[in-house]
């Protein structure tokens, strides 16, 4: 069995009984973004002192030192995310030549529990697309089919994952930048509960709906980074702690007695049908196995795209504004203050970040604000107590992740609404602040399609243990690309 062949739980152990080294891991992952990354375009750059972390972690392993549960698992970091003395860029070019002066809270909990690391992945800029598209280096390909997309905004992370670069790695969710890409990448995603991981270093899109999130090949692997990653921070005052554990639900998975619903409004027209027959017999096996499904209603779920795309302009407008080509970034370093203000943001923003930036200076704008901002946050309340008057009845909500199986390059980039619906499925997640889960159920096509658990705040353990259970019931998620 090959480094990038293990998951993170194999690879553990493997160090721990001295089957292998660190320095072995890290030099094989490398060796495969070298091999496969021209293809991809998932890595933007590897950290050239990732060999050096790797043999001081068998040092320490020799010399009999306690180390944490990740210690030399290479792990790979989407480009918004800090990490002291890397470039931070968030795909754009506007920040192209930005060096974190330090770690992310999520990076520096990856170096306490030893992990590694070691690659910076691409996205689409500052997190908006849904294909990893509108990055400023070139778009990322799906690894199981290079003419088509990985989805987005995390889909160099999710690539790298699928195409064995590495065995884990971290992304960001919006609106479903986590899950969405994960999905098309046939890998697991998971966006947590809005407030168990700290935002503090995350290069931020909408900051009431971002939320780091791991990407892995298998739900436990996911288990085991979440774990690393997640807990109150001084730094981010929307981190809640102290959280529940959740080491049982993973030692001992099972899905007897568990209430699943179907959402009524999501199984509609419009949807690949293939999707839906991945999904159903999804829950028709996690139903042989002790489950039981009912209908549900989320009857304000129709308002969730418009929601969005009203809400995460408003707040991306706003955090964005910072990138004026004065303290950091690109400057077009003109005689003119004000020039130098237009031509930066002009020139270093690409056109789905002007389209969004001017859309959420719109709807915040004097005479708009009440008519449209407003209203999308009282919208956004009914979708959150959809949820909760669900969550009643049944432990999980089942759903598509995606719409369809990943599209052709080009397909849906000249269209923003057409992109924008990709999402449809993932965006109410965010909005009502709920966790939710991805993770494959079949082929279209050849082209992987994602099972989404979505549940209550704070029930990642549930969402954990019906994910392991379904893995040990099929053999999707041990699908690989060939490159």
């Amino acid at each position: 069995m090959g480094a990038t062949d293990m998951t993170l739980r194999e690879a553990a152990a493997r160090m721990a009984a001295g089957e292998r080294s660190s320095e072995e891991l890290v030099r094989t992952s490398l060796g495969r973004i070298a091999a496969v990354n021209e293809k991809v375009n998932a890595v933007l750059e590897v950290d050239s002192h990732a060999i050096d972390a790797a043999r001081d972690i068998d040092r320490r392993r020799k010399e009999g030192e306690e180390l944490g549960p990740l210690a030399g698992i290479p792990v790979a970091v989407k480009d918004n995310i800090l990490v002291r003395g890397w470039r931070a860029s968030a795909g754009s070019r506007i920040l192209e030549t930005h060096t974190a002066a330090y770690d992310a809270t999520v990076i520096a909990r990856l170096r306490e529990a030893g992990a590694i690391p070691v690659a910076r992945t691409n996205m689409d800029e500052f997190a908006m697309g849904s294909s990893t598209e509108s990055s400023h280096f070139g778009p990322t390909r799906n690894p199981w089919d290079l003419d088509r997309v990985p989805g987005g905004s995390s889909g160099g992370s999710a690539a790298a994952v699928a195409s064995g670069m590495v065995s884990v790695a971290l992304g960001s969710d919006t609106g479903g930048s986590v899950r969405q890409p994960a999905s098309l990448c046939g890998v697991v995603g998971l966006k947590p509960t809005y407030g168990r991981v700290s935002r503090y270093g995350l290069i931020a899109l909408a900051s009431s709906l971002d939320q780091v999130g791991p990407f892995a090949r298998t739900v436990e692997d996911a288990a085991i980074l979440m774990r690393a990653i997640e807990g109150e921070d001084p730094r981010d005052a929307t981190t809640v702690g102290p959280l529940e554990t959740y080491v049982p639900e993973l030692d001992q998975p099972s899905v007897k007695g568990l209430r699943i619903g179907l959402p009524k409004e999501y199984f509609v027209e419009g949807m690949d049908p293939r999707v839906k027959a991945g999904v159903m017999d999804a829950v028709r096996a996690m139903e042989a196995a002790g489950a039981t499904a009912e209908e549900v209603s989320l009857p304000h779920a129709r308002y969730a795209l418009a929601t969005y795309y009203l809400v995460m302009p408003a707040e991306a407008s706003s955090n964005l504004a910072r990138f004026d080509g004065i303290r950091y970034g690109y400057s077009a370093g003109t005689p003119s203050l004000r020039e130098t203000y237009e031509m930066s943001r002009g020139e270093g923003f690409g056109e789905e970040a002007k389209r969004r930036i001017m859309l959420g200076a719109h709807v915040l704008s004097k005479g708009y604000a009440e008519a449209y901002y407003r209203q999308a946050l009282k919208a956004r309340t009914l979708i959150r107590r959809d949820f909760d008057e669900a969550f009643k009845t049944v432990d999980v909500i089942a759903t598509p992740t995606s719409p369809c199986a990943a599209w052709r390059m080009g397909e849906k980039s000249a269209d923003p609404l057409t992109m924008y619906l990709a999402d449809i499925y993932t965006i109410s997640a965010n909005l009502a602040g709920i966790p939710a889960l991805s993770l494959p159920c079949g082929f279209s096509d050849g082209l992987p399609i994602g099972l989404q658990l979505m549940g209550r705040p704070f029930s990642e353990a549930t969402l954990f243990r019906a994910g392991m259970t379904y893995q040990s019931l099929t053999t999707w998620h041990t699908l690989t690309p060939t490159l």
